[in-house]
């Protein structure tokens, strides 16, 4: 018995079924294969020898910093302390009606607790982690600085090291476990959610996901 040849419009829709499966299964398999790697770079902490550590900015208040920032320095300080860098670069800029930079408030802090004021490199630029990394490469790259472990939340780090890579530094990361960005699970999984997204904006368009990271506050770099 003779089946009968499928029509012109019958045969197109199904190649074009095909299509749209296969581009839905491309990327969920893209998007959970980016969110797997955002949550299996947060569990790295890297102490291996550096030249720099790059805390990368968050909120401060007329220059006390956030517990986000605040978590973020500590946890310079300790690797600073140990040996591990020789330099810390405080990051970030100021938000209008500010009177300190982000990068001015982390220096102040560091420096109280015992940082000699020239191992303290004030980057008080860049308004996002794009633009603080590539103003933290330029000045690292003026000092002969070639190598930087990334401070900052751990949901962040695969972001924030692609970024510094991408601006001529060798880098791993370093997160901080505490602070307001680490404390749940509802909050771990917001912040991965953020992060795969922000990540493939940025891998596509190599410019600042500002949609991702305008979605939450307290700023987490």
């Amino acid at each position: 018995m003779r089946t009968t040849p499928l029509k012109p419009f019958a045969r197109i829709r199904r190649i074009v079924l095909r299509l749209v499966f296969g581009a839905l299964v491309v990327g969920v398999l893209v998007v959970g294969g980016t969110a797997f790697r955002v949550w299996q770079v947060a569990r790295v902490d890297d102490w291996t020898k550096a030249d720099v550590a790059v805390v990368l900015g968050a909120a401060q208040y007329n220059g006390v910093p956030s517990d986000v920032l605040e978590a973020r320095l500590q946890h310079a300080l300790g690797l600073y302390n140990k040996g591990v860098v020789g330099y810390i670069a405080t990051t970030g800029g100021r938000q209008p009606g500010d009177n300190f930079t982000e990068g001015q408030v982390g220096k102040m802090w560091l420096v109280k607790r015992g940082v000699p004021e020239d191992h303290v490199l004030q980057v008080g630029e860049g308004a996002d982690t794009l633009g603080s990394l590539r103003a933290v490469a330029s000045v690292a790259h003026e000092r002969g600085l070639k190598t930087a472990v990334i401070v900052s939340d751990p949901w962040h780090s695969l972001r924030a090291r692609t970024m510094a890579e991408d601006a001529g530094l060798e880098a791993w990361t370093s997160p901080t476990r505490v602070g307001p960005n680490v404390q749940t699970r509802e909050t771990q999984w917001f912040y991965i959610k953020r992060e795969t997204g922000a990540l493939l904006y940025y891998r596509l368009m190599k410019a600042h996901a500002g949609v991702f990271e305008e979605l939450n506050l307290p700023k987490i770099g």
